[in-house]
């Protein structure tokens, strides 16, 4: 499994975003995560095709991984295929017809991607998991940065994981949102490979040594595997008498 740091610059200094994105690359970084937000599908708003274009002047190389929370989708995709973009991905919730979406987005020279928010259930991708390049699990409630992560996201991606090996499939998988190095080891466990950081990597301290040390923090424990499974105690006798209870408490 090849470990990817992908730096979201939503918690980047838009003043200075190349700059910062540049050094989020310089510290390990492969992919660069850019959030597109209209304030419908989720209450924020964010960046446009101008400046993932302006961002492709300043980063020629780099792999610009658009995520599109927006409604509509199909009328933005050739701008952001044109603006640079290298992958694409849209949410399952707000895709009528995700098929057709997937497929445009591949006519227009872009890897297709798919993403789950933390209700929708692994399942509602059955029939697209064969045709997507990655599936985006979000373990933040998408619209702003710096939340807390939900841990059934690791369900999830276990889940993925699972599905790909039994049918032979080649997605990726990608998680979004609470990604540090408290949360990395268990996501990295769980079967993710590429990890959306914005908070761990630009909000604090040098952001070319905090890329490094939660992508050397990854790669640890995707190099330590999957922890063994705790064995449950034994059950007890039937409920009855005060020596059972007595030995329940010891």
């Amino acid at each position: 499994m090849t470990m990817e740091l992908a730096p979201s610059i939503l918690s980047a200094n838009f003043a200075q975003l190349g700059v910062d994105a540049k050094a989020a690359l310089d510290g390990g970084g492969t992919v660069l995560h850019l959030d597109v937000m209209d304030g419908h599908f989720v209450p924020n708003l964010t960046i446009g095709p101008a400046v993932v274009a302006s961002l492709r002047k300043t980063i020629p190389d780099a792999t610009f991984d658009c995520h599109l929370m927006i409604e509509n989708a199909d009328e933005y995709i050739p701008a952001f295929a044109e603006a640079g973009a290298n992958w694409i991905s849209v949410h399952q919730e707000a895709c009528v017809h995700l098929d057709r979406t997937l497929h445009l987005i591949e006519s227009h020279g872009c890897k297709p991607g798919v993403v789950i928010n933390p209700a929708t259930p692994v399942h509602m991708l059955d029939e697209v998991l064969e045709i997507v390049h990655h599936v985006l699990v979000m373990s933040v409630n998408p619209g702003f940065g710096a939340q807390h992560f939900i841990a059934n996201a690791l369900k999830k991606v276990a889940a993925l994981a699972r599905i790909r090996e039994s049918r032979g499939f080649g997605f990726r998988i990608e998680i979004d949102g609470g990604v540090a190095l408290d949360t990395v080891g268990d996501i990295v466990r769980a079967g993710a490979e590429i990890l959306v950081a914005g908070s761990a990597v630009f909000s604090h301290g040098d952001i070319r040594e905090n890329a490094r040390k939660l992508l050397a923090t990854a790669r640890s424990a995707a190099a330590q595997g999957e922890p063994k499974p705790r064995l449950r105690r034994a059950a007890t006798a039937a409920r009855g008498s005060k020596s059972d209870r007595s030995l329940r408490k010891t």
